[in-house]
């Protein structure tokens, strides 16, 4: 089982507007039913949060990023395929001549639908040294750290004064002492 979902790659299928949801649920059904969490792992309908105002008021409101548009995680197989293509409300494959086509790594960084996992060796409160750009060589002290922008705030002590400065996480590096 392992070994088929390390198989496993995204895909994107085309379906009707509006029936997004009606297709996501209809395959985790078919999954469900005929046990197939091996070959097709998941279903994903790229949402965003976004604020309209309505009668006056700011409302949160879920969209999706791309409507008419369904992502899935599957083993791609005769099998699979056909039984994807006869679910109600999808049009197709996204891919040449309906072919299905994987997203690469990239693709789906790009689309925030994974997040690449980054491993800081400092955390708040921890001394570093700035490694480069215009501070190169200062050191200072944590403020916060941002990965979801790559950025991270430090306390450098230049000239006698304590002053922020905001660098790419790469920028410094933990003060071994």
């Amino acid at each position: 089982m392992a070994e088929l979902n390390s198989a496993a790659k995204w895909y994107v299928l085309h379906t009707y507007s509006g029936y997004e949801n009606k297709v996501a649920n209809s395959i985790q059904t078919i999954v469900e039913l005929r046990s197939l969490q091996d070959l097709i792992c998941e279903v994903r309908i790229p949402m965003e949060t976004v604020t309209e105002i309505k009668n006056g008021e700011e409302v949160q409101v879920e969209r999706k990023l791309f409507p008419g548009y369904v992502l899935i995680n599957m083993v791609v197989n005769d099998d699979t395929w056909i039984l994807i293509r006869g679910i109600r409300g999808v049009t197709g494959f996204v891919g040449p001549e309906g072919e299905p086509t994987p997203l690469t790594d990239e693709e789906m960084l790009n689309m925030g639908i994974t997040r690449q996992e980054v491993a800081l060796p400092y955390q708040q409160g921890d001394n570093v040294k700035i490694i480069d750009g215009a501070f190169k060589d200062f050191i200072g002290t944590v403020d916060t750290v941002d990965v979801a922008a790559g950025k991270v705030r430090v306390i450098a002590s230049m000239f006698g004064r304590e002053t922020p400065v905001e660098l790419d996480l790469a920028q410094v590096e933990l003060l071994e002492y």
